[in-house]
């Protein structure tokens, strides 16, 4: 009797993994801006406070404008049974609308088994732990080495990281330059 062997469980970070933000260019100088000029080791992410703190980080969450290379990819192993996909996104939730209206722009409604995005406003980190683990994932994807570094000691998920062209020299088992890149890697994971 055959038996089927169930899909790889995989969790998409959306700004930096799904959509492609220039701005993410930036990450590593304001890690180390953090760190040298403020001696912050521990890692916190800033949340924005004022009305105008807000309008700002709208227009910045505007320049994730492209999709990613690879996008399609992510149906069609979902289409073959391959894979289950969940759209994990630490959006705050003042930001919580433009998730759904991106996926709904882009149909991807059936192609994700659930859309999460940061609705009680959690540390970025925190949040993506918490539900990697709550929803068992078994890899997940994600574009902040802040982050990968964070869910690699605290999860047993295997992270995919999307590098930039700073972090290149950063020694990393799964790292990609993009999503499309990912997904090949992916492929062999699948069976």
């Amino acid at each position: 009797m055959k038996t089927s062997i169930p899909p790889l469980r995989v969790g998409f970070d959306m700004d930096g993994v799904l959509l492609y933000n220039p701005a993410r260019i930036g990450r590593p100088l304001v890690s180390s801006i953090k760190q040298v000029f403020f001696g912050k080791k521990k890692l916190n992410f800033y949340y924005p406070k004022s009305s105008y703190e807000k309008l700002f980080w709208r227009l910045v969450h505007k320049s994730s404008i492209y999709n990613a290379p690879g996008l399609h990819e992510i149906s069609g192993l979902v289409k073959a049974g391959k894979i289950e996909a969940y759209l994990v996104t630490a959006r705050y939730n003042f930001l919580g609308s433009t998730v759904g209206n991106w996926v709904k722009k882009n149909k991807l409604g059936q192609t994700f088994k659930e859309v999460i995005y940061n609705s009680k406003d959690e540390q970025p980190h925190e949040f993506k732990e918490r539900i990697i683990k709550k929803l068992k994932l078994d890899i997940y994807i994600e574009d902040n080495l802040d982050i990968v570094n964070h869910l690699t000691k605290t999860t047993k998920t295997k992270i995919f990281w999307i590098y930039n062209i700073f972090d290149r020299g950063v020694v990393f088992p799964q790292k990609y330059p993009h999503l499309a890149s990912a997904m090949e890697a992916m492929k062999k994971w699948v069976k």
